[in-house]
């Protein structure tokens, strides 16, 4: 059974709670990356994940609010976790890889964190993991 751990990213880029909108906007646009876990700086334990649809709805929202002139004012006052996603689904590193497979499928997520059972984040999953698990398993079959 292949499970979380074989395919997850363990090397997960992440923000803690005293972190800022621009922080993670800033972060996400140099690694590339569309989702940014938050661990409490002192405990590491997952406490949110910043989306990058959750920055781009809050960029519209001080667009609409306060105007252009004060976006990075804003983002800079704006705490990560005020904008991130608290309520998370997270997954276990020894869980089912397939049946992780459904749960994105079915409920259209970008990305899982990983944690441990002292909810410490250990990786995340995302959906371009499962195309990295495809193309090894089709280049087997090849």
């Amino acid at each position: 059974m292949l499970t979380v751990a074989d395919i997850m990213t363990t090397k997960v880029v992440t923000l803690n709670q005293l972190n800022t909108m621009k922080n993670a906007h800033d972060l996400s646009k140099a690694k590339g990356i569309r989702h940014l876990p938050i661990v409490n700086n002192e405990t590491q334990e997952l406490m949110g994940v910043v989306t990058q649809k959750a920055m781009i709805a809050r960029v519209i929202s001080i667009l609409t609010q306060y105007g252009i002139d004060a976006l990075n004012e804003q983002e800079m006052k704006t705490l990560a976790i005020d904008i991130a996603d608290t309520e998370f689904v997270s997954v276990y590193p020894e869980q089912d890889v397939q049946e992780v497979a459904t749960f994105f499928l079915n409920n259209k997520h970008g990305c899982l964190p990983c944690i441990d059972a002292n909810n410490k984040l250990v990786g995340i999953i995302s959906s371009s993991d499962f195309v990295k698990l495809s193309i090894r398993l089709l280049e087997k079959q090849a």
